[in-house]
């Protein structure tokens, strides 16, 4: 019985250890035409076995590229693509500069940095106000994500004083939203025609059916009729 320990490791180990057995064969055939033809046989398998590197443009030079990675790069073959090399296989990437910028406020992030220098540069003062207000319910949110509490339109109006030395002066009770009287009152109207409507519906037309009803049955309709009836046949039997 064969353990993982005694086996050879795995180069690829997407493709399986079967895949692994053919291509350590294949490098020992002396035959250069057989060692291509096997070589293409292994490569279309290794296509069916991951069929989603077909979705791939010139998927067939990556599975080229992993058989000759399985090999060590040890397989002389002619194949359609040149040969990769260790170096640019196995290339690490440049390390990405990371910004170690040390700024207080920490718990409002790094884009109030930013907001707070375009409002301290804008000229216009009605654009200024806003920029300070949209900076302050900013502030508000970020510090109850931080804290996990409410915070004061006051301690917001403090701290935005003394970050930006008190240029910018944020006005607490948050938005003021601005309603139109004139469709607040045409709103209003409508519901009370609306109103109007159903009670007329509702008490004219029910009451006018029950009104006829009555009239029937103790007029001269329906039922003063079949009263008229009853007294007949009471008569007819006396």
């Amino acid at each position: 019985m064969e353990y993982n320990t005694t086996r050879s490791k795995l180069l690829m180990p997407e493709y399986g250890r079967n895949v692994q057995k053919m291509v350590e064969y294949l490098v020992t055939v002396d035959d250069r035409e057989k060692r291509l033809r096997q070589a293409e046989v292994i490569i279309e398998l290794m296509g069916t076995l991951n069929p989603h590197l077909k979705t791939i443009e010139d998927y067939k030079h990556k599975l080229w590229d992993h058989l000759f990675q399985m090999t060590d790069f040890n397989l002389d073959v002619d194949s359609p693509y040149p040969c990769p090399t260790p170096e640019a296989v196995f290339a690490k990437p440049e390390v990405l500069p990371y910004p170690q910028d040390n700024f207080p406020h920490r718990h409002l992030g790094k884009n109030i940095q930013v907001l707070l220098k375009k409002a301290m540069e804008e000229t216009n003062e009605e654009t200024r106000h806003g920029l300070t207000q949209a900076i302050g319910y900013y502030m508000k949110l970020a510090y109850a994500n931080w804290h996990k509490e409410p915070v004061h339109d006051d301690m917001i109006k403090n701290e935005l004083a003394e970050i930006t030395g008190g240029l910018l002066k944020y006005e607490t009770g948050g938005y003021r939203v601005h309603y139109d009287n004139t469709r607040t009152s045409n709103f209003k109207q409508r519901n009370n025609n609306s109103r109007n409507f159903k009670g007329n519906q509702g008490g004219g037309q029910g009451g006018q059916r029950s009104n006829n009803f009555r009239d029937n049955s103790g007029g001269s309709g329906y039922g003063s009729n079949f009263n008229k009836n009853r007294k007949f046949n009471k008569n007819k039997n006396k």
